[in-house]
């Protein structure tokens, strides 16, 4: 964590002042530090340079830690699941197999091999146009966040694919965030490979109670984080709290028509922010002034499933074939 993020820094639960032993630190990081609240006592730390603010009265449930090591364990129990996973010729394995043999390679530090196979995977998981769409956003984001100054803070980083683009083509400092420590440990690893950690940060929290002080934040944005934040509460409101500019975020929403896709969203209790109407309602009732820019359409198909590791699925949605609308709301 870079050190110039002392100063935005408070407590996630009560917001008071922070006591900092930093125990280890390079030029521009803290690489180990002891954090205490001044006034309720909760404690957090920093870890081979990730902050780690998760509020103690929350539950760590990190499911992106469940599902890389049971993917692990699972080939490590089944040598034989392992051996076709990994030996067999790229070609003769599914989409959703390349994707989850990427992963593994990743666990193994091979990151080019990893990265190469991850690419060869999305061109089957995903139509032409979902990824043209995805694209087309993302350009759209660098674009504007090139005409801002100071941090940029991108909420539910995941594997940081925007962060990632962000760091190649501007200069501004980043933080990264996830409720995973271990996703952003992966993150980590990853970025230094690719030579893009220089100006990141890492920091660990829940999107619905942060660590940033009051209207610190000039930048906020995310990359279709916010439909997976489980059970959203007062998260626009938060995030409305540290704001003092323009909040980006990708997104994309289903139709309401109550079509299969539909039903499935509402049973997951996901409509909250996979439909249009009912997201923009979110950012207005929490006091921001938002608009949909940069809308297009685009096909999208359900995933197809792991066949070695069968059954196996990359995404729940779509559950059925639709257009799926792909934008930006800009939130300021």
């Amino acid at each position: 964590m870079h050190s110039y993020l002392i100063q935005m820094l408070e407590c996630p639960v009560c917001h008071n002042e922070l006591d900092w032993t930093i125990l280890e630190r390079s030029d521009t990081r803290i690489l180990t530090a002891e954090i205490c609240c001044q006034a309720c006592r909760a404690t957090y730390a920093i870890r081979d340079g990730i902050g780690l603010f998760l509020a103690p009265n929350v539950s760590h449930n990190d499911l992106w830690r469940q599902a890389d090591s049971q993917l692990t364990r699972y080939l490590h129990q089944h040598p034989d699941v392992e051996r076709r996973l990994m030996q067999s010729p790229l070609g003769t394995l599914s989409p959703a197999d390349q994707f989850f043999r990427a992963l593994e390679l990743e666990e193994r530090g091979n990151y080019a091999e990893a990265k190469a196979i991850e690419d060869l995977s999305n061109a089957g998981l995903y139509t032409s146009e979902y990824l043209t769409c995805w694209n087309n956003q993302v350009n759209y984001v660098i674009e504007e966040l090139a005409l801002s100054d100071g941090p940029i803070v991108d909420i539910a980083s995941g594997r940081c694919y925007l962060v990632e683009q962000l760091a190649q083509r501007l200069k501004h400092p980043i933080v990264a965030s996830d409720f995973s420590p271990r996703v952003l440990q992966q993150d980590r690893r990853r970025l230094e490979w690719r030579g893009v950690y220089e100006r990141i940060s890492l920091l660990a929290f829940d999107a619905r109670s942060t660590p940033f002080k009051t209207g610190t934040i000039k930048t906020l944005m995310t990359n279709l984080g916010l439909a997976n934040i489980r059970e959203p509460g007062n998260l626009f409101c938060e995030l409305r709290r540290i704001g003092c500019g323009k909040f980006l975020a990708i997104s994309h929403f289903y139709s309401e028509n109550g079509d299969a896709n539909a039903q499935k969203i509402s049973e997951l209790g996901l409509a909250t922010l996979l439909f249009r109407r009912s997201a923009l309602a979110c950012f207005t009732n929490a006091g921001w002034e938002v608009e949909v820019v940069n809308s297009c359409f685009g096909t999208a198909r359900p995933t197809p499933i792991g066949v070695v590791l069968e059954g196996a699925s990359i995404d729940t949605l779509p559950v059925a074939e639709t257009a799926l609308e792909w934008c930006t709301l800009m939130a300021k």
